[in-house]
């Protein structure tokens, strides 16, 4: 097994469980738990960049336009959440992590589309609102105007996405990380 394959998986698997976290307690109108379990998973992440720095950088930028987008969702009135609002119409506090929570996968797990900006938006266009719609089928959120919400997330997600593998590009902390068998 190589250095990158074993970060690769686990990088994966740490998203997930943060991931599910975030949306289990959400729903279960706990959305701290979440919200801890995602700052872990991001913590972790930084930790073992080999260059922190830039890797703290994206996934500020991350949070950032994640806030921007989703509380446009939610000042829409497209996107309502379940739990975790401290302002009315911005976003609530663990879906701006989520957004952090996804940057730790751009240098990492999602290295391989760095460059492939059109890849990047299909997959950001059907993976951004399937995300969406998971987090509705556990109870995060809801769609109030479905239709609206979907197009949003498609074309939104499908901007973003591109957007951010650009940025994980040159914010890269893990670009030192060996393919050689350790």
């Amino acid at each position: 097994m190589t250095a990158r394959f074993g970060l690769v998986i686990s990088n994966f698997v740490i998203y997930q469980i943060a991931w599910f976290a975030g949306i289990w307690s959400a729903a279960a109108q706990q959305p701290w738990i979440g919200a801890i379990a995602m700052t872990l998973a991001i913590g972790i992440h930084l930790f073992r960049a080999p260059r922190r720095e830039p890797e703290l950088v994206l996934v500020s930028m991350a949070l950032a336009i994640g806030l921007v987008f989703d509380s446009l969702l939610t000042w829409r009135g497209w996107v309502h959440y379940s739990s975790g609002i401290l302002v009315p119409d911005l976003a609530p506090y663990w879906m701006v992590l989520m957004w952090g929570l996804f940057a730790t996968l751009l240098n990492v797990t999602l290295r391989w589309m760095q460059g492939r900006y059109i890849v990047a938006a299909l997959l950001g266009a059907i993976g951004g609102p399937v995300a969406y719609y998971g987090g509705m089928r556990m109870g995060a959120l809801h769609f109030e105007n479905e239709g609206a919400a979907l197009i949003a997330l498609v074309v939104g997600w499908a901007i973003i996405t591109p957007l951010l593998v650009a940025l994980a590009d040159r914010f890269n902390g893990y670009d030192a990380v060996p393919e050689t068998t350790t």
